[in-house]
């Protein structure tokens, strides 16, 4: 997608069907709505004006689960744009890294790839290895990296947002918000718009296999072109989505 394009009106669409409520340090724990959607949250908004066009329960907290790699990308994308890093660099996936649950890439630690594939099967396979190996070429370490995260969060004004991991899996201490996701996914958009196409592909080939985006409503022709989905059994599915229709 264009950089021309993404600067025509949008609807952008962050649905969070996400976990039983968390607490916040030195709080009660909140209660969820009730048990059909204690997962549930959603925001809708024009992706230019910010306009709310829909919104329900987009403040209460909520795991973030893959939709967590969106931030991953993000700094990598900071990063490029910096010079820090470039996407023929060769990342050596570690120990840590190859022993990521799937979804996942699957390369055995001491194997290597580009930034720009690690990020593609980021983006479309949701690989979890990938979004650590990452990481760690970012950052040198995980931890330091989801600190980084969390920091560029709160620049963002994502204030209900804590990372813990690159790539979203479990962790009680992860969480987020559909507004904030929704601050998030926009902040992708507007910053790296010449970045924000590797959140739009639709599928990827790499070493004789051809991998299709998890999301599937990029393959609908309705006019969407990104963002990501995620699920875990605590979060339930996720889906940040944006469309363009009728300019």
């Amino acid at each position: 997608m264009s950089p021309s394009s993404l600067r025509k009106p949008a609807l952008f669409t962050a649905l969070l069907a996400c976990s039983a409520l968390l607490p916040t340090v030195g709080q009660t724990p909140p209660v969820a709505q009730s048990s059909d959607n204690s997962k549930y949250a959603s925001v809708v908004l024009d992706a230019t004006s910010g306009e709310v066009l829909f919104s329900r329960f987009a403040d209460e907290r909520r795991y973030p689960a893959s939709i967590t790699k969106v931030m991953t990308l993000y700094l990598a994308y900071e990063a490029l744009e910096e010079g820090r890093i470039k996407l023929t660099d060769q990342l050596t996936v570690s120990p840590r890294a190859a022993a990521q649950p799937p979804s996942k890439l699957g390369l055995a630690a001491g194997q290597s790839i580009s930034l720009d594939d690690a990020m593609r099967a980021t983006a479309v396979r949701s690989a979890n290895d990938m979004a650590v190996a990452i990481a760690e070429h970012i950052a040198g370490n995980e931890a330091e990296f989801t600190s980084r995260m969390t920091a560029k969060a709160r620049e963002l004004g994502m204030h209900s947002t804590r990372f813990t991991t690159a790539n979203g899996l479990p962790d009680t201490r992860q969480a987020t918000t559909a507004n904030d996701l929704a601050i998030l996914s926009r902040a992708v958009m507007r910053d790296y718009p010449q970045y924000y196409r590797y959140l739009g592909l639709h599928d990827w080939y790499f070493n004789g296999r051809d991998y299709r985006n998890t999301n599937g409503l990029l393959a609908t022709g309705r006019g969407y072109d990104g963002i990501k989905t995620g699920f875990t059994n605590a979060s339930g599915y996720n889906l940040s989505a944006s469309a363009v229709r009728n300019n």
